[in-house]
Formats: C-alpha cells, sequence, structure tokens
C-alpha cells in the first residue's frame, strides 16, 4: 500500500458530511405554554344536596304506553 492510495481513502472519507455552520441549524421555536390546570378536587366531607323536587318530573307511564288502535282501510 503507497501513499497516493492512503490519501485517496481520506478524501473519499471526507467527501460527505453534516453541514455544521451556524446558518444551516434548526431553529429553536418558542417555548410552548403551560399545560392547563386541573380543577379542585370535591372535598370528601361535603355532600351535594338534593334538590327538593327532583331531578326531573315523572312522566304519566300510562299515557307513554297506552295502545292505540290500528286503522284499517276497507279493500277496494
Amino acid at each position: 500500500m503507497g501513499y497516493e492510495e492512503v490519501e485517496m481513502r481520506v478524501e473519499e472519507d471526507e467527501g460527505c458530511s453534516t453541514p455544521t455552520r451556524e446558518e444551516y441549524r434548526i431553529q429553536v421555536g418558542p417555548v410552548p405554554p403551560p399545560p392547563p390546570r386541573k380543577k379542585p378536587a370535591v372535598l370528601p366531607g361535603k355532600k351535594r344536596v338534593r334538590p327538593e323536587n327532583g331531578y326531573f318530573e315523572v312522566p304519566d307511564l300510562d299515557m307513554l304506553f297506552a295502545v292505540t288502535p290500528i286503522r284499517r282501510q276497507a279493500c277496494a
């Protein structure tokens, strides 16, 4: 192996490299905003008070399940 062969190998290895100058560097973006704050936990000693009239009005069940007669048309 002569001097010329060693010199050629060095040139081949130095052919490709990542640019390191400042103009080629990735710019750092702005800092993202902080995550939203958690809602405060409900204290275990406090209980919710039920509404006096209940949560909703109970419908008349007989009215919901009433059977309506089926009208049949006469055959012509």
